[in-house]
């Protein structure tokens, strides 16, 4: 499938995204990476829920920037209880500043989230059309936001809009998980996920999610490696045995 083809199947919205072993981009993301297919293999299917509200989605973006994720949990927390039920880009706006700092944000964030509720009520970011375009156009149109640079331009293209050829080099994570998955010698660029990009490309975005995956279970950062884990798992293909 042509990137341009997948990105239109992309944009009819779904709930969630479905990552399934025996899909025609995942069978050919696995050829083409055995050790890759193998961590797909050992995880197995995928589900990921897709944030339904793209405002909510952004805001909370930039308010868990450069913070913990308990943290980050804790402050979207109290802001969703300041907002009420109803969280758009009105009713963000009429919070003061001081309501928003008692809350925890800090006031750098705060001008980051005027900008974008600016630009949402002034119809110059029309959240509802970012679906129709394509990545780049999407990715060109959030970083015009202040507080919106290429990775949160890229979660959002992940987690809102459920695109599917999206790799981001500038995610620590998955540079660490990169580096894990392939034994790789130390990078003074730390460009790990680079080396791999071309192998990936029938599916970018499953090869993303099932290196978080592998984070998320504890097996990158456990102190084995994978070929530990694979040599372990051989006879089973569930990720929990």
């Amino acid at each position: 499938m042509s990137s341009s083809d997948r990105q239109s199947s992309d944009r009819a919205r779904v709930a969630r995204m479905v990552l399934q072993l025996e899909g025609a981009n995942m069978r050919e993301l696995r050829e083409a990476d055995p050790r890759l297919g193998r961590l797909i293999e050992l995880i197995g299917p995928l589900e990921i829920p897709l944030r339904a509200d793209p405002f909510v989605s952004l805001v909370s973006s930039i308010i868990s920037q450069q913070l913990s994720v308990k943290a980050a949990a804790t402050i979207w927390g109290r802001v969703t209880e300041l907002c009420g039920p109803e969280m758009s880009a009105c009713t963000m706006a009429a919070l003061s500043d001081e309501q928003l700092r008692s809350v925890g944000v800090s006031m750098f964030k705060i001008r980051y989230i005027r900008d974008l509720c600016d630009r949402v009520m002034s119809g110059e970011l029309p959240l509802d059309q970012l679906d129709e375009l394509p990545d780049e156009e999407v990715m060109k149109t959030l970083v015009a936001v202040k507080g919106i640079g290429r990775w949160t331009a890229e979660m959002f293209l992940i987690f809102s809009l459920g695109r599917t050829g999206i790799l981001s080099h500038g995610d620590a994570g998955l540079q660490r998980a990169a580096r894990w998955l392939h034994n790789m010698e130390e990078r003074d660029d730390a460009g790990y996920t680079q080396q791999h990009e071309l192998n990936w490309a029938a599916y970018p975005t499953a090869a993303s999610l099932y290196l978080w995956e592998a984070i998320n279970i504890g097996w990158v950062d456990s102190g084995k490696s994978f070929d530990e884990y694979s040599a372990g798992l051989s006879g089973d293909t569930s990720a929990d045995s």
